[in-house]
């Protein structure tokens, strides 16, 4: 009978999501793993010109050119430091259900621990940061305060329309108007 409630008991357990934990400054932000597409190294970038100052640039990643953003510009203004533990970070950007996903590069500072917990440990930090829709909900554990940071809220139409112009730009016609 003992095992039968062990068993109820593990199926009651709260749903864990991993998180990929990374800094800003002195400050730990998370996004939510099953985002992640894929974790490398800081790589040379082609600047986009007349572009914000966060958009780091784009780079040719599997026959795909995938732009780039550099969170730490993005949310305070300061870029990444190039450290070892600087990372561009793919993920699957999709603003809402409507938008076909792409690829989004971030590079992220002290992009190498991963936190396994509830997203509901999640809870909001009361403040309606309408300059900021990406940065969510505040978790707090024995390191303070973790933010999570939200994928599809990361860009606003006009930066999203600037990195994936919709419809793509048709090659065809700048080949006819040089």
């Amino acid at each position: 009978m003992s095992e039968l409630v062990a068993k109820r008991a593990a199926g009651m357990a709260p749903r864990q999501s991993l998180f990929l934990v990374f800094r800003i400054g002195d400050e730990r932000y998370a996004l939510q793993a099953i985002e992640v597409a894929e974790v490398l190294p800081r790589l040379a970038l082609k600047p986009i010109a007349r572009a914000p100052s966060w958009v780091a640039g784009v780079f040719a990643y599997r026959g795909a050119v995938v732009p780039v953003i550099d969170v730490g510009e993005l949310a305070f203004g300061q870029p990444a430091q190039a450290r070892t533990s600087t990372r561009l970070v793919l993920v699957h950007y999709q603003p809402d259900d409507a938008t076909p996903g792409q690829l989004l590069g971030l590079i992220l500072e002290q992009a190498t621990d991963t936190l396994r917990c509830n997203p509901a440990d999640f809870q909001p930090y009361g403040l309606d940061n309408r300059q900021a829709p990406y940065l969510g909900p505040v978790r707090e554990d024995a390191q303070g305060l973790l933010q999570w940071v939200r994928v599809a809220d990361l860009l606003d139409a006009q930066v999203r329309a600037l990195l994936f112009p919709s419809p793509p730009l048709d090659l065809a016609m700048l080949e006819e108007h040089p």
